[in-house]
């Protein structure tokens, strides 16, 4: 396996800058919403972007390398795409104008990598220090598998935290949109508009989404550069995804099933590699149980396609036996 070139990995960054910025701060700025085939259009490029970048991958780094990648970034795009209910709700809730939805998309979404890019480095940072917190990653993965397949996670009403709370408290807050303004002047006093209340709960919800995402990841691979990039590429297109499966996100009902049987295996792997490298002194007096198979990577990819792929292909049937009932 070839190591990933410095070249390479400082090209990408800049790629994925550009990609970023055009995507939320050129596209996404223009307020309004997007048509059907404009929204196919610009997910169907980061798609085709994301496969071409595993292929040169492959091609630079190695076939492991690749397979990682493709592994974390189907990954995270299905965690992206089930993290879309929630923001639907937040919409929903707090009435947020069709015409400033791509803003307020466009600001979630850089809190997200902001703060999944922080994740990344203090995960590696431990990871590389202590191997033990594969033993927490995976139980956490585990215990969310368990949520998720009973439909905890799926909140059919929105509750807002405490946070939020005490923001309505100590701030002046108007009841109406003016646009992207996020400060505004009545009767000469400044108040600030409900975009306020919506970016604090975006930005909570995005936290909370980083703490599932960047531990199932670190069990696909331990390559930063890696975790990084699949995260960037899931986050690509995440607007235009919004507004084509907005109305269609309820009738994806065999995604929660899809996402807890992959991240029961990423949990079932880290604890698996937790055992294999153990230093832990409880658990056999301290040393490697060599014994315990190591998932390759290549099966790893095979287990996360059929069961995202499988969730999708029964949602489809499932909506279209639903139709033939109706007719």
């Amino acid at each position: 396996m070839a190591e990933t070139p410095f070249l390479f990995m400082v090209i990408t960054f800049i790629v994925l800058a550009v990609f970023f910025v055009v995507d939320l701060f050129v596209i996404g700025r223009r307020p309004h919403v997007p048509s059907t085939a404009e929204c196919v259009r610009h997910i169907l490029f980061f798609v085709v972007a994301a496969l071409i970048f595993g292929g040169i991958m492959w091609w630079i780094a190695g076939s492991q390398p690749a397979m990682e990648f493709y592994s974390g970034w189907l990954t995270e795009y299905s965690l992206s795409i089930d993290n879309l209910f929630v923001f639907v709700i937040i919409m929903a809730n707090f009435q947020v104008p069709k015409k400033i939805q791509k803003y307020v998309l466009s600001i979630g979404i850089t809190i997200a990598l902001i703060l999944r890019g922080i994740f990344i480095l203090i995960g590696a940072a431990l990871l590389e220090r202590f191997t033990w917190i594969f033993f927490i990653f995976g139980a956490f993965l585990l215990y969310t598998a368990i949520k998720v397949a009973r439909g905890e996670d799926d909140d059919e009403e929105f509750h807002e935290s405490k946070l939020i709370g005490v923001v309505r408290k100590f701030t002046k807050i108007t009841n109406e949109y003016d646009g992207e303004k996020m400060r505004v002047v009545r009767n000469g006093a400044k108040y600030w508009t409900p975009l306020l209340i919506v970016f604090v709960t975006i930005g909570t919800t995005d936290l909370m989404f980083a703490f599932d995402s960047i531990p199932a990841i670190f069990g696909l691979t331990k390559d930063p550069f890696i975790v990084f990039t699949a995260n960037v590429f899931a986050l690509l297109g995440l607007q235009q995804l919004y507004f084509l499966l907005g109305t269609l996100l309820d009738k994806l009902v065999y995604l929660p099933v899809g996402l807890s049987i992959v991240l029961a295996f990423i949990g079932v792997k880290l604890i698996m590699e937790a055992l294999h490298t153990n230093t832990l002194p409880f658990i056999n007096g301290g040393h490697h149980i060599a014994w315990v198979p190591e998932i390759p990577s290549w099966l790893s990819l095979v287990i996360i396609l059929v069961a995202i792929g499988g969730a999708a292909l029964a949602s489809v049937l499932k909506m279209r036996s639903m139709k033939q009932v109706e007719q």
